[in-house]
């Protein structure tokens, strides 16, 4: 195992979900995204413009056959290493039943097969 400066802790497990996702920044812009990462209280995406930390947007997500729209404020960012990718840590806002229905729907699947991979071949899906 390899030797981390700092431990890592976290109060809602991560488990990997790949699926297709458009964000949305307050003054309309779009970016096109790939989520790696899902939890209860937010998701890592994966996209070719960074978006600065603290921007409230909303994520329209896509798992190859439902859509849905969650609001969330970005936490952090990494750089891609020189890639032009640019990764991002997005804690969920805002949440209604609706909307807790869909992340919990997702991660009950996770959770009984963590090896499936959700949200394959899903790019045709999001509609502008």
């Amino acid at each position: 195992m390899a030797d981390f400066p700092y431990a890592i802790r976290r109060a809602n497990p991560r488990f990997s979900f790949f699926a297709d996702a458009e964000i949305t920044v307050r003054d309309g812009k779009r970016v096109r995204a790939q989520l790696s990462e899902l939890s209860s209280r937010g998701c890592y995406i994966d996209a070719l413009e960074p978006i600065a930390v603290r921007t409230k947007l909303s994520l329209r997500i896509c798992d190859g056959i439902n859509t849905h729209e969650l609001h969330g404020k970005v936490l952090y960012t990494h750089s891609g290493g020189g890639f032009g990718i640019f990764g991002m840590g997005v804690l969920f806002e805002e949440m209604g039943a609706e909307q807790h229905s869909a992340v919990d729907a997702w991660l009950r699947e996770l959770a009984l097969h963590p090896r499936k991979v959700l949200g394959k071949n899903s790019s045709t899906q999001i509609r502008g």
